[in-house]
């Protein structure tokens, strides 16, 4: 088992139990993310970083014509979250595996090489090598695929006394907002010949990003002509 792996498990082998009722109330902004996803039918969907697959269950009712694919590197989580998605009655349709979010590979994992839609959320800022885990999120992105991002983000537009607060607590979870998300999103990106988006929420409390991968898709809207961060808030 990896080092990323074990430290995952430490963290959650107890929490996992109460992850979702305590974490609805900061976690803001993830169901945006989901309903931005919209996959047409028989599209598939990746989530990395699924924890106990509260997104999965979420995604699968949304969207009951596709594929819900899920990654984590910890085993704690996953135990929740085929528990979550078999109480949901959605065993046939959600595929997890266990894999680490920097270096996995889609194919031996789910005998896919790459997904339609493929969702990371508020696991960047748990992950040291987060920089490593982006590219390979947008790696995974299929031609005419989207990839969408939510995130702790700098916390610029709140008050400081606030925003150091919020900084001490989320470090005692492991937990470290990318203030540079943004601008690696778009080189990231600009290095792979695909657009991206970047805005902040509430205030800068979180961020989301969108990258959308060259080629064709019947049916789906372009995020527009707007790839450069501004680190602007504006309404969820």
């Amino acid at each position: 088992m990896s080092d990323a792996a074990l430290l995952m498990d430490r963290m959650y082998r107890r929490q996992r139990h109460i992850y979702d009722a305590t974490r609805k109330y900061y976690l803001l902004g993830r169901d945006g993310a989901i309903a931005a996803l919209a996959p047409l039918p028989g599209e598939t969907v990746l989530e990395i970083g699924c924890g106990t697959g509260r997104n999965l269950v979420a995604i699968a009712r949304r969207f009951p014509n596709a594929a819900v694919h899920g990654l984590d590197v910890s085993s704690e989580m996953l135990a929740t979250a085929r528990v979550a998605i078999r109480r949901a009655g959605l065993e046939a349709r959600v595929t997890l595996a266990q894999g680490d979010a920097s270096e996995f590979d889609p194919r031996t994992l789910f005998g896919r090489a790459a997904f339609d839609r493929v969702l990371v959320s508020y696991a960047l800022s748990m992950i040291p090598p987060w920089r490593e885990a982006l590219a390979q999120a947008i790696n995974v992105v299929a031609d005419g695929g989207v990839l969408e991002i939510v995130d702790f983000g700098d916390q610029a537009g709140l008050p400081r006394l606030m925003r150091a607060g919020l900084r001490r607590w989320l470090a005692a979870f492991e937990v470290t907002p990318r203030d540079a998300l943004g601008e690696v999103v778009a080189a990231l990106a600009e290095e792979r010949g695909a657009r991206a988006r970047a805005f902040a929420l509430y205030g800068g409390y979180a961020v989301r990003a969108t990258v959308e991968r060259p080629g064709p898709r019947i049916g789906r809207d372009a995020i527009g002509p707007s790839p450069a961060w501004t680190g602007r808030s504006i309404a969820p």
